[in-house]
């Protein structure tokens, strides 16, 4: 059971590959939320039950009703919220496999009879793979994720490659403003790779931030940008992301997208420790200013403070320079 988001749905996708590679005549029923299943859901054997936040307890009864004379081997309580524990009771299990005692927020605890076993200064992504340890399931040799598209959108991508030629995305906006950087230093950055003979995209979903950022950028750069903003459906964003050169993007769904087909990141990061929320396989090349701004907040280092503690402000991400991520981009463009 995992709702959302879409990172999130990302490092899952990575744990629930590794029990079908190990374990090749498991079934697997996957709990998702609305969106989320937009990306994942041609991934193979797996049954998936939509749970539709926006319902309420319309939402849990169809859960029930979908999972109604059945009993599981177990249930992998993946998310801590509330509102997911609290689903997760009409869900019959043999085994209900929660996070360990210093993940379990949200009287996580008290829903779960099981419990993954305690790491410290995990990435997310190991923090899933915990609860494919504690099923038993072999370990991989090699990270993978399977996460399938139409051949019709493998095949736009393609000719938007090719029209493109090389190419950077920059996917600009994460879930909160806060965690964005600003419009002007994008559009720096953007006109900096131009000028190198690469070309650049924006990339987002269709929400009203995305927009108004993407908009932002626009309204800055010397020279003009492509724009995909709430162009794309969530497997046409993937495999655009799987052509690009690069991605540069806050901790957002997209940096996590374009790290599961190969593709390099420049993750920024100030709210978050990278270290656990950062583009798997490319953390030596985020720039954060995360460091520095939760030991001025909270008076210690990070490594003194429990894990996944967040730094708050609405002008941190100013603290990151547009020297700093011309640093990370130049061996790209050079």
């Amino acid at each position: 059971m995992r709702l959302s988001a879409i990172g999130d749905v990302c490092h899952a996708v990575a744990m629930v590959t590794r029990i079908q590679s190990q374990w090749r005549d498991a079934e697997i029923t996957w709990v998702i939320g609305k969106v989320e299943y937009q990306l994942v859901k041609l991934m193979p054997n797996v049954r998936f039950i939509i749970f539709d936040k926006s319902q309420g307890k319309a939402a849990v009864e169809s859960l029930k009703a979908a999972v109604a004379g059945e009993t599981f081997d177990a249930l992998l309580m993946m998310q801590v919220a509330l509102r997911a524990n609290m689903a997760s009771r009409v869900i019959k299990a043999k085994q209900r496999i929660g996070f360990d005692w210093s993940r379990s927020k949200e009287l996580h605890w008290l829903f779960a009879n099981k419990r993954v076993a305690a790491t410290k200064h995990a990435h997310v992504l190991e923090g899933f793979m915990d609860f494919a340890d504690a099923l038993g399931v072999p370990k991989s040799d090699t990270l993978t994720w399977n996460i399938p598209v139409t051949p019709e959108d493998a095949r736009w991508a393609e000719e938007q490659a090719k029209a493109l030629g090389k190419y950077v995305v920059i996917s600009p906006a994460a879930s909160k403003a806060e965690r964005n950087w600003l419009p002007q230093r994008y559009a720096s950055i953007a006109d900096y790779i131009q000028e190198s003979g690469v070309n650049v995209i924006l990339c987002g979903g269709p929400g009203e931030l995305d927009r108004k950022t993407a908009d932002a950028i626009k309204a800055e750069v010397k020279h003009p940008v492509k724009d995909f903003t709430g162009k794309t459906s969530l497997h046409q964003l993937l495999m655009l992301l799987k052509h690009a050169h690069l991605v540069i993007a806050p901790d957002t769904g997209p940096a996590h997208m374009a790290t599961t087909v190969g593709t390099p990141v420049i993750g920024l990061y100030a709210h978050s420790n990278p270290r656990r929320t950062g583009p798997y396989h490319n953390l030596e090349r985020v720039v954060s200013v995360y460091d520095e701004c939760i030991e001025v907040q909270k008076g210690k280092p990070w490594k003194a403070l429990p894990w996944g503690t967040r730094a708050k402000g609405s002008e941190l991400m100013e603290k990151i320079s547009v020297e700093m991520v011309k640093q990370k981009v130049e061996p790209f463009i050079a």
